[in-house]
């Protein structure tokens, strides 16, 4: 099942040139996750194995603008966990917060993400949520691209998920 996922999300998202990457390292492939989560079929496949990644007592997931938003939506379809919307930085008007669709403080969040290099914005994102009150400590991911995201999560107390490895997708090979 999983290979099968793994190649349908290659076969759709892969693209090769060169490509400027969030933690500003250069990578020949990239893995449009636009294109994937653009697809209702495809996004209600991930969702479903996302759901098995998350810890049990987690209160409401936590999807990261923007990528993480329509991921952590579907999941929430079929988990019923509430899911609050994580801005990049806060909206200088109307309710000027980080979170938008619910109470932070207090709350066991785990945090959705499409693709992880570094795991920059997650880091970003996890602290200023912890700052807020959450408690953050898995993070959960469609793609890990394996470039140290995982161990720089653990630096920060969390546990990484991914539902497939970069190595998991070329093995795949889009078959």
């Amino acid at each position: 099942m999983t290979d099968l996922l793994a190649a349908q999300i290659y076969k759709c998202s892969h693209l090769e040139g060169e490509f400027r990457l969030r933690s500003g390292a250069v990578s020949g492939e990239y893995f449009d996750k636009y294109r994937f989560e653009s697809d209702p079929q495809l996004l209600r496949q991930i969702a479903m194995r996302l759901l098995d990644l998350l810890p049990p007592d987690v209160d409401a997931l936590a999807g990261l603008e923007l990528g993480g938003i329509p991921i952590a939506t579907a999941v929430s379809q079929l988990s019923g966990l509430p899911t609050l919307f994580v801005r990049k930085e806060p909206k200088s008007y109307g309710t000027c917060q980080l979170a938008e669709g619910g109470e932070v403080s207090g709350r066991r969040l785990v945090v959705i993400e499409d693709v992880v290099t570094s795991a920059g914005q997650v880091i970003d994102s996890s602290r200023r949520l912890r700052e807020l009150g959450a408690v953050v400590e898995v993070a959960v991911c469609v793609i890990d691209r394996e470039a140290g995201g995982q161990s720089n999560l653990a630096s920060e107390a969390i546990e990484l998920r991914a539902l497939l490895t970069m190595s998991e997708l070329h093995a795949s090979g889009g078959r």
